[in-house]
Formats: C-alpha cells, sequence, structure tokens
C-alpha cells in the first residue's frame, strides 16, 4: 500500500471514528480510533526503519 493510499484509510477511520462519537456509538468510535492510532504507528516504525 502506498503512502497515499495508506493516508486515506487512516484519515477515513478517524473520520468514521469521529461520527460514531457524535452518534453515541461508542464502541464503533474506539475501535476506529484504536485502528487509525495502530496503522499510523505501523507506518511511523516502518519509515522509520527503512
Amino acid at each position: 500500500m502506498n503512502d497515499f493510499k495508506r493516508d486515506i484509510a487512516i484519515g477515513l477511520m478517524f473520520f468514521i471514528g469521529i461520527l460514531g462519537f457524535i452518534a453515541g456509538e461508542f464502541v464503533v468510535s474506539t475501535v476506529m480510533f484504536a485502528a487509525a492510532t495502530i496503522f499510523t504507528n505501523i507506518a511511523v516504525n516502518r519509515s522509520l526503519q527503512s
């Protein structure tokens, strides 16, 4: 996955998390925020190692 697609995926997860939080779906928002955090950490660690 190239950088642009990864950034779009992380942004969408974060946006869905915000929408879920506003709608009161706290489980959905928590999962989306956690997934965005994990994918961001993976992307940062890969860029630091290479």
